[in-house]
């Protein structure tokens, strides 16, 4: 008998112990995808198509993440989110053109690569952002392919600009620095500089500490 009380003690003492773990409130827990919080970061831009320069398009959307900006990637193909790079790498952007149009970005970057080139390009939403982030004396860069196509062609970018040797003769008195910047706008020229491409547009957005620090950790 007193080992039976004993257990009709203990359901008794699990029971309530139960009940009050289920009227409990929900426990919030908020989670963040850098230290940076979102409500504080750079705003950046990256549109993106079938055709688009994977290296490219990782280097900056990698990059610019690790200084600790917020980086939207873009599709500018109609009713898609899912790209088909130049190499065949398939890369899905997080919303399309026309979700970000009324956005406002501190800096917008246009990855090269043919023919995602000629459909950043082709694409006038895109190209009214651009125009909206030159007006508003924001910056904005593009590389590889994308200065001479898809920059130079709606009147985008001037003098002294950089882009992958086989497009120069589209850009008018063009740079041959790995790098360049003039004015609002910054080019560089393919794969193999879109790394120091990417750390030059992590310091103007966050300063040269921050580009330090960041190129130290990349071992760059």
């Amino acid at each position: 008998r007193i080992v039976m009380r004993i257990l009709a003690i203990a359901f008794l003492a699990l029971g309530k112990q139960s009940q009050s773990f289920s009227t409990s409130p929900p426990v919030s827990r908020r989670l963040y995808s850098s230290s940076t919080s979102l409500n504080m970061a750079k705003k950046v831009l990256v549109p993106i198509a079938d055709g688009s320069e994977e290296i490219e398009t990782t280097c900056i959307t990698d990059t610019l993440t690790r200084f600790g900006a917020d980086v939207t990637i873009a599709s500018v193909m109609p009713g898609q989110l899912l790209c088909k790079m130049s190499r065949g790498i398939k890369v899905m952007a997080d919303k399309s053109i026309e979700d970000v149009v009324e956005e406002d970005f501190d800096l917008v970057v246009c990855p090269g690569g043919m023919p995602g080139a000629e459909h950043l390009r082709d694409s006038e939403v895109l190209i009214s952002i651009l125009k909206k982030q030159k007006s508003a004396g924001k910056a904005y860069a593009a590389i590889c392919a994308a200065p001479a196509v898809t920059l130079a062609h709606h009147g985008l970018v001037g003098e002294k600009a950089t882009c992958y040797p086989a497009f120069r003769d589209k850009l008018v008195e063009p740079s041959s620095e790995a790098v360049a910047k003039t004015g609002l706008v910054t080019t560089s020229q393919g794969p193999g500089t879109a790394l120091e491409f990417a750390l030059e547009l992590g310091e103007q957005l966050f300063g040269k500490e921050a580009r330090d620090k960041i190129q130290k950790q990349m071992l760059f």
